[in-house]
């Protein structure tokens, strides 16, 4: 079976409606063995707040190095979204082996006319998945109600009512404490249900669950919303019996900070957690589409409110903001208070409807009149997110907010437009256009026809439906060729995987100028993806002229390759300037070792080691680019006082200030995809395609700095070779690392002396030739920075890579 026909088999259970109970996902559960009987769960219900909540729970309880399984619904653009396991969506090959194990099972009862329902079939997927994976807590965001929702088939360890309004009447009750009490159902046996409802929600609960612990202003566990610190966090205060919390979150609003409160008292109720993993933890639990905020010119904020209840919020969080007008991109599901919502959200000055590209989207010309009765005057009626968010962006000026809300499939759709990749293939045979083919989830009879017709220009991205038939068109009549996933989908986005010269792709970009349905948009992405009529950059950094050469400089008693050459600072300001005179472009300065097994260095402690260093190698004239390779944003600040220019974070962005540093200063930040650092070699991960899923991973760290105020040109990304990865899984990036121009961003490929050349037989003590081999693979695949150990030898492999691919470079 091929993904594509497992995903498609799951999707077809949508045609069953939700039925309450949860006997079908026990039965279902009890063919794969009850992989859900030895799991620790916490689980989360709510009318509002639920998923922000579930996920504050799993990031604080990933920062106490547990492994974490995460379950939610609606995903955005990849069923697979649902189901995570530290942060790492289900794997294909997972999903499929599932379906294959369930299909039988489901097709008996199918004909018995009681089938699992998508929602049903989804729910013992994660459980299945969490178990394969060995979590250490798994958390599930309930679907409606609680009582007979499909993850009540659970017995929790904790779980909470977050908050209750008026939703699903036609299920779960006409009253708001008839929806209470069937939400408090959740309740744990053995810990108290964890809720910040209020009133008579409130009353409610305690009816039903007994034992509460109530989370707010005036709870037992006390929460304090200061307000918005910049564009993207908030200060809050949590004061529980025996904590306190003083901390960061990345969401806005007052109802957030009750959130965090239930979320910190959720985690304190399964693990040992202490004040400072609560307060890191909350700080990193970033939530798509949650009063995201994109841009600050104009203000562009996406918020996947999808009920009255949740569009007051919107509007109470709205007002910390200054703007002037107001343009609302509005699309919402069929079965929602259209009128009620457009009530308590602000007037716009301007509202745009639209509709997601699925079937349960309201007519955006109802909207468009349910605006009007509200008294909103200019409207414009669009039937795609795209174009009417394309509308917004262009009618608003720097002063004004465009706001997209109404549902989270609408957000889902606008959020492409900052997260959408295309990727540059490189097919050089038969075999590379099959495997391109395959992870676009092809039916094997269009990889049969289509994979001679690839060996040139190929790029596959992910796009709408309505989408990959009109780019299907237009490239077929321009001579190109475009090969369409085989799902059946609705709503999800479709992989499309385009063909052809270089030339066919600027006529496809020319024609699909002032097309509808965001295709205009599509085309400015897909000039940037193949470099077609691209500007100069005005910036000037010294990986813009070619590959650059970062040296390596461990201030380190412990580093794998050079630990304790130039821990002195002497040694390192001569190893500097003998760098410097071979040709190196920047001196990366390193004070912790991330080498298996390497302890953790104290802050003062990397500080004193990598300051001195860098005051001394500026002291001593040395002209270079100094960067600072730390994973703690004190550090990172204190070497960019003392004269850094660049930070280079292996972590990933594990500590939230560290894009905020970078952005103070303005200073260019790479970013590693990394699984732990420091590295541990006993960590199995599974990945489908290791450059698909890390080019995934990086994306969301990339928008995450570039919401902190850093341009992508300034943002670098590193594949991590090495880092949760096998040998032969490193040289896959190695040889497709030109496939990272995908993000927009700058590429670093650190490789110096790593275990993975062991894969070709070279021992610890004899692998320079492969390091500089590597290196010149990395610069002909286009890599814009090598971090190397021996510059001299680099520097000439970079040198006679460029030389290669542009004969005439060096006499220019």
């Amino acid at each position: 079976m091929q993904y594509h026909e497992a995903a498609n088999a799951l999707f077809d259970l949508r045609r069953y409606g939700p039925r309450p109970g949860t006997e079908s996902t026990a039965d279902l559960l009890a063919h794969l063995g009850d992989p859900h009987d030895d799991l620790t769960v916490v689980q989360v219900a709510g009318s509002n707040g639920k998923g922000s909540t579930a996920r504050m729970v799993e990031s604080v309880l990933r920062d106490t190095d547990r492994t974490v399984g995460l379950y939610t619904s609606p995903h955005f653009e990849d069923v697979r979204e649902r189901v995570r396991v530290d942060g790492r969506k289900v794997t294909r090959t997972a999903l499929t082996e599932f379906v294959e194990t369930v299909q039988p099972y489901v097709t008996d009862r199918g004909a018995a006319g009681e089938s699992p329902t998508f929602f049903e079939a989804m729910t013992a997927l994660a459980l299945w998945y969490f178990d394969r994976q060995g979590v250490d807590v798994a958390v599930l965001e309930v679907g409606i109600g609680g009582k007979y929702d499909a993850t009540s088939v659970v017995d929790p360890a904790a779980s909470a009512v977050t908050s209750v309004s008026l939703e699903h009447t036609s299920v779960l009750g006409d009253t708001v404490e008839e929806i209470a009490t069937d939400k408090a159902h959740v309740a744990p046996d053995d810990a108290p249900l964890v809720t910040g409802t209020t009133g008579a929600a409130l009353k409610a609960v305690k009816k039903q669950a007994g034992d509460v612990i109530t989370v707010g202003p005036d709870g037992d566990v006390e929460t304090t919303y200061e307000g918005r610190v910049d564009g993207a966090e908030a200060g809050i205060v949590l004061d529980g019996p025996d904590w306190r919390v003083e901390t960061r979150i990345p969401v806005l609003g007052e109802f957030q900070s009750v959130n965090a409160g239930i979320a910190a008292t959720l985690a304190r109720q399964v693990a040992d957690v202490d004040e400072a993993t609560l307060a890191r933890g909350l700080r990193n639990a970033h939530w798509p589409g949650r009063f995201e905020v994109l841009s600050e010119s104009p203000l562009t904020v996406l918020d996947g409110a999808h009920n009255p209840g949740a569009c007051e919020k919107v509007a109470t969080v709205l007002d910390e903001f200054e703007y002037d007008e107001l343009h609302l991109v509005f699309g919402a599901m069929h079965d929602k208070d259209h009128a009620e919502m457009a009530a308590v959200l602000p007037t716009p000055d301007a509202v745009y409807t639209c509709e997601p590209n699925l079937d349960r989207a309201e007519d955006s010309a109802v909207l468009a009149r349910v605006f009007e009765e509200a008294g909103v005057t200019d409207r414009t009626v669009r039937t795609s997110v795209d174009t009417a968010l394309d509308r917004a962006m262009e009618a608003a000026d720097e002063d004004d907010c465009v706001l997209v809300t109404g549902s989270l499939f609408t957000v889902a759709e606008a959020r492409t437009r900052w997260t959408r990749v295309e990727i540059p293939k490189t097919v050089r045979d038969l075999d590379d256009a099959r495997d391109v083919l395959e992870s676009a989830s092809v039916t094997e009879p269009g990889i049969w026809r289509m994979r001679a017709k690839g060996v040139h220009r190929v790029l596959k991205t992910r796009v709408q439906k309505r989408q990959a038939s009109y780019l299907k068109e237009e490239m077929l009549s321009l001579g190109g060729e475009c090969s369409v996933s085989g799902l059946e989908t609705d709503g999800e986005r479709l992989d499309v995987v385009l063909m052809g010269t270089l030339s066919q792709f600027k006529r496809l970009t020319d024609k699909l100028d002032g097309q509808p349905y965001g295709l205009a948009q599509f085309a400015t992405e897909l000039r940037e993806a193949l470099d077609i009529q691209q500007p100069d950059s005005p910036t000037d950094y010294p990986w813009q002229d070619g590959t650059a050469v970062m040296g390596i400089l461990n201030v380190t008693p412990d580093s794998f390759h050079d630990g304790g050459e130039f821990d002195a600072v002497d040694a390192a300001v001569e190893h500097a300037q003998e760098m410097v005179d071979a040709g190196v472009d920047i001196i990366d300065i390193g004070g912790e070792s991330t080498r298996p097994g390497a302890e953790e260095v104290s802050v003062e402690d990397e500080i004193d080691r990598v300051v001195p260093a860098i005051e001394a190698i500026r002291d001593a004239g040395i002209d270079t680019t100094i960067s600072v390779d730390t994973r703690k944003a004190a550090v990172a600040r204190a070497a960019l006082d003392a004269g850094a220019d660049v930070l280079n974070d292996v972590s990933g962005l594990d500590d939230p200030e560290m894009r905020f540093v970078a952005a103070e200063f303005d200073a260019p930040l790479i970013v590693m995809h990394s699984i732990d650092t420091p590295v541990d070699p006993d960590n199995d991960i599974e990945y489908d395609d290791v450059v698909d899923d890390v080019i995934d991973q990086l994306g969301e760290q990339v928008l995450l700095a570039e919401k902190a105020g850093l341009d992508r040109e300034q943002i670098l990304v590193d594949p991590g070779l090495g880092f949760g990865k096998t040998a032969a899984e490193s040289f896959d990036l190695l040889g497709r690392i030109d496939e990272f121009r995908a993000l927009g961003c700058p590429v670093l490929v650190g490789h110096s002396h790593k275990s993975m050349f062991g894969y070709i037989g070279r021992d610890a003590d004899e692998r320079e030739h492969a390091t500089v081999a590597a290196t010149a693979i990395a610069a002909d695949r286009g890599a814009d920075i090598v971090r190397v150990h021996d510059v001299a030898e680099n520097i000439a492999a970079v040198r006679v890579a460029t030389a290669a691919r542009d004969p005439g470079a060096f006499s220019k």
